[in-house]
């Protein structure tokens, strides 16, 4: 059996190089694929229908990167959604969250020490220093939350013209937020793609201190990362709301550094603009959709360096982390945060185990729609009936694909009882409803004739 531990890594690697599509200014643009477009491409990479190519002949062109591997930090690049999808989203794609732990580990010797001030007792702070002013709910929700908002930068070694590496450039810039402390250090929730191939992390808090960080977690597909830095002065942490108590209509609150270090504290307003929006995510930048994210719709703006950013609600509480935003020239005032409580989740799990632990089954996907029909017919000896599905392109030795029999070419049609029309369905539904350990049943077709497994994950 394959090493759990291994195909990590070799994910990791992977994925490392390749993710969002991000400048030194931490933007991330989507562009449309036209249908003929797609079409021409895809016709392509289809052999001549008058010469059958053999078995490998066709497995080779329509070669894909492996399953199952959640944990990339990667490279930013441009990216696109499938056609048909929103043009030219451009995400400022932030990601911020904190988990506020209230007790202590029973395994960790370490004092967890959260403090966080309730909103009447702000209030009573900056009314006594500002008794001229009438200080309102959002005066005091960003007065706050706003100390445990930072800014985070990443520096990478640059290569001279000998082909030396040089010293530390700054190569992107985003945010975070402090959910934690302990006796000797303070816990930063940022994005997977602000400390891509970071050589070194900088965290700026809101005092005006520079500290390096370390990484303790990423998730490529949360974009989520976990730092930790020496605590050194640092004393307010964010407090989590329940976003699965919010309303639409709400108030939202973003703070972050837009455009990096020199605006960082940031702070804009808005509404909760609707809930549990999904979003398609290219993940590996190949036109495909590979990730369907689940967030929250916010029109307070959104803005490059954002990313890793609190949204908050008109107590300081933590609702979400900025994610994306449409930036259609035409289109103002439509961005995404990722809900706190799903962030909770992913958070313990980065910190303490440095990833999601999520199944692992063992193959490659191509989306069938890729395929032409009559590729469909005469190498895939698929019924006529069969329209929709994912074929598995690879299956990796030693995994539980293997020993469940699974082939390369096999079109995989259902999960259990549900049915998967292509590889983001069946990635959601994989790490969406089992775990390690958890046996799925996989119904498919294989020269012509439908089969049905059971795999061990």
């Amino acid at each position: 059996m394959r090493n759990d531990d291994d195909r990590r890594e070799n994910f990791d690697e992977k994925y490392r190089r390749r993710t969002h599509a991000l400048d030194e200014h931490d933007t991330v643009q989507f562009e449309k694929i036209d249908d003929d477009d797609l079409k021409d491409d895809v016709k392509d990479e289809h052999v001549d229908e008058r010469e059958a190519p053999s078995h490998d002949d066709f497995r080779e062109e329509h070669e894909v990167q492996k399953e199952d591997a959640p944990k990339p930090r990667t490279k930013r690049e441009k990216s696109s959604f499938l056609p048909g999808l929103l043009a030219g989203i451009i995400g400022a794609i932030l990601v911020v969250s904190l988990y506020h732990f209230l007790s202590n580990d029973s395994n960790n010797a370490d004092e967890v020490v959260n403090n966080t001030k309730d909103t009447a007792e702000v209030r009573q702070e900056i009314e006594s220093k500002h008794e001229d002013k009438l200080i309102t709910d959002t005066i005091v929700a960003v007065e706050k939350a706003k100390p445990a908002v930072v800014s985070v930068i990443n520096l990478q070694s640059q290569t001279n013209l000998f082909g030396n590496e040089s010293s530390l450039a700054e190569a992107g810039t985003g945010s975070g937020v402090i959910y934690k402390t302990d006796d000797e250090y303070a816990y930063v929730i940022t994005n997977n793609h602000v400390i891509d191939k970071a050589t070194e992390v900088q965290v700026n808090t809101s005092e005006g201190d520079s500290v390096e960080a370390e990484i303790l977690g990423t998730d490529i597909w949360t974009d989520l990362a976990v730092l930790r830095m020496p605590k050194g002065n640092i004393t307010d942490v964010i407090e989590f709301g329940d976003s699965d108590k919010l309303l639409v209509g709400e108030e939202a609150i973003a703070i972050g550094s837009p455009l990096g270090d020199m605006f960082s504290g940031s702070v804009s307003r808005g509404i909760v603009s609707a809930l549990d929006r999904r979003v398609p995510v290219d993940i590996d930048g190949n036109g495909t959709d590979d990730w369907e994210a689940a967030v929250l719709q916010t029109d307070a703006a959104i803005n490059p360096g954002n990313s890793g950013g609190a949204l908050v609600n008109s107590k300081g509480e933590l609702i979400g982390i900025n994610s994306m935003k449409i930036g259609l020239e035409n289109v103002e005032g439509i961005g995404f945060a990722i809900p706190s409580n799903d962030v909770k989740a992913i958070v313990s799990e980065l910190e303490t185990g440095g990833e999601v632990d999520r199944p692992f089954i063992g193959v490659g996907l191509l989306d069938l729609y890729l395929i032409s029909t009559s590729d469909q017919r005469n190498y895939l000896k698929l019924p006529s009936n069969v329209k929709q599905g994912v074929v598995l392109s690879s299956i990796e030795p030693g995994s539980p694909a293997e020993h469940a029999g699974l082939e390369e070419l096999a079109v995989v049609t259902k999960l259990d009882d549900t049915e998967v029309n292509n590889a983001m369905e069946f990635r959601q539904y994989l790490y969406g409803n089992k775990k390690s350990g958890d046996t799925i049943t996989v119904t498919y077709y294989l020269d012509g004739r439908q089969y049905e497994t059971d795999v061990q994950l």
